[in-house]
């Protein structure tokens, strides 16, 4: 609990420091330390090793530096202008330290040396960078205070300091690995259930179709006949209503199946099997003639145009029963070059009594198919209508 509790606590303050105006601020220190140093020295003309004017161009070359290198980030590229900015920033920074030894600007090559090598991997501007920070940080302390002892002590912590930035960004970029590894494999075990979920939900559509469905349409049919063999020969009216309930219990029962199976193959893309389960449930509910022809090889279409056609059918159909209740149907899926068409008649026996523009079924029919580059047409025949959809293949 407590390790989780303070790697919560890690992550908010690299956020933090890393976010847009908490992190400019901060990187914003150098630049406060220089206004303050400058203000401190002003009156106290011994502490300068420099000319007071040549101290305030170092500390406005300090200053632009360090707003030149903003913003950085963990793995932005250095950039021209922020690398000149960060040339710049380490040699006034150093030059400034120089001049003004008994202040903490000690800081702005330790600065430098850790900006360089923080945020990426050095590359030639960045070790050069730190070879200047090493020495800029070691050698005013020699010249200004004649200490061997003290000048290579601060090189060590210079080259401690940069150890230490290096080691960080190592651990950081593998944290981010790791969180990058660990989303991965997260969305391949999600979209692995997701298929061995779908795969499962189609298993069973095809088998409450090839089972439940078919037993259900035979026993349909078979009640069908046996109504009208009672009818022929002159059965009383109790014995045909109770076929005729047991053949609308059989339908109904197989409306059922059939919106399961659909239900189960909604998130699946339907195939050629499905175009022929619609006309075959057409034929079923309606009683009248409905054939399903397949013309040349069917072919592996996209997701989008086997639902455009499973849709248009399933509205061509929908209009045939409403416009032409009863009347023979032929639909024919033909692959041809380039293209599959599907091509929906329907023969009622005389042409349509008035030519309409078509509802919003057809409306959008026609845009589903123009959105995959294919069309629709529609129109009358000379004994009922005709619907013909095309889908590039």
């Amino acid at each position: 609990m407590r390790e989780g509790w303070l790697q919560q606590t890690w992550h908010r303050l690299v956020a933090f420091w890393n976010s847009p105006v908490p992190g400019t601020v901060l990187r914003l220190v150098p630049t406060g330390l220089v206004i303050a140093t400058l203000i401190r020295t002003a009156g106290s003309p011994e502490r300068r090793q420099l000319p007071f004017p040549v101290i305030l161009l170092l500390a406005a070359i300090v200053v632009l530096g360090n707003l030149a290198m903003l913003p950085l980030r963990y793995g932005e590229p250095l950039g021209r202008r922020r690398a000149i900015g960060l040339l710049a920033f380490v040699i006034a920074g150093s030059l400034l330290w120089f001049a003004l030894p008994d202040s903490v600007l000690v800081v702005l090559p330790f600065w430098a040396v850790r900006t360089a090598v923080r945020y990426r991997m050095p590359g030639p501007v960045e070790i050069i960078v730190v070879l200047l920070g090493i020495v800029g940080a070691s050698l005013p302390i020699l010249l200004n205070h004649g200490s061997p002892g003290g000048a290579v002590g601060t090189a060590v912590g210079a080259v401690a300091l940069l150890l230490a930035s290096i080691n960080r960004r190592v651990r950081e970029q593998q944290l981010d690995d790791l969180q990058v590894s660990l989303a991965r494999k997260q969305a391949a075990i999600e979209e692995h259930s997701r298929a061995a979920a779908l795969a499962e939900r189609a298993r069973i559509a095809r088998d409450v179709h090839d089972v439940l469905a078919h037993s259900l349409a035979g026993l349909s049919l078979s009640l069908q006949g046996a109504r009208l063999m009672l009818v022929r020969d002159g059965a009383s009216e109790e014995a045909i209503g109770q076929v005729t309930r047991a053949q609308g219990l059989a339908a109904e029962g197989l409306a059922e199946a059939r919106r399961a199976v659909a239900t189960l193959r909604e998130d699946a893309v339907p195939d050629v099997r499905a175009l022929s389960d619609l006309v075959t449930a057409f034929r079923l509910e309606c009683g009248g003639a409905a054939t399903f022809e397949v013309e040349g090889e069917p072919r592996e279409l996209p997701a989008e145009a086997m639902i455009a056609l499973y849709r248009g059918l399933q509205e061509a159909l929908t209009n045939t029963r409403k416009h032409a209740p009863g009347a023979a149907v032929e639909v024919r899926l033909a692959s041809e070059s380039g293209r599959t068409a599907l091509t929906v008649e329907d023969h009622p026996g005389r042409p349509p009594a008035r030519v309409v523009g078509g509802g919003y079924g057809l409306v959008g029919m026609r845009e589903r198919a123009e959105l995959i580059g294919g069309s629709l047409e529609v129109g009358p025949t000379e004994d009922g209508w005709r619907v013909r959809l095309v889908v590039p293949a």
